[in-house]
């Protein structure tokens, strides 16, 4: 059975209000970027993930770098789900056009 796409949302607060809170807060970005995440808009980041089993091991591994402040949260969306956001005001960010996925058309 082929596995769909899933999408991974972190979305998080964290406090920065010390120098030392400040200094966990870009390391957590950092460590977000470093497992392949993308930033979608600010405080919240996103993967794409292939089928639930991955996106869990993306998710599991985020543990190793929770910072000891804040509220980080994890979503796991399907691609439908994620094509089926609204968005109200503004407009795409360079990353998320190119990282659209693309459809094959074969004759």
């Amino acid at each position: 059975m082929e596995e769909k796409f899933m999408r991974v949302l972190v979305m998080f607060d964290m406090p920065t209000s010390t120098k030392e809170d400040r200094k966990a807060s870009a390391k957590f970005r950092k460590d977000l970027i470093k497992e392949g995440f993308m930033m979608l808009q600010f405080s919240v980041y996103m993967r794409i993930c292939k089928g639930v089993a991955s996106a869990n091991n993306h998710i599991d591994r985020l543990y190793l770098y929770l910072p000891r402040k804040g509220h980080i949260r994890a979503l796991i969306l399907t691609e439908k789900q994620f094509d089926n956001m609204r968005l109200l005001l503004g407009q795409k960010s360079e990353c998320e056009k190119a990282n659209a996925p693309r459809q094959l058309t074969l004759f």
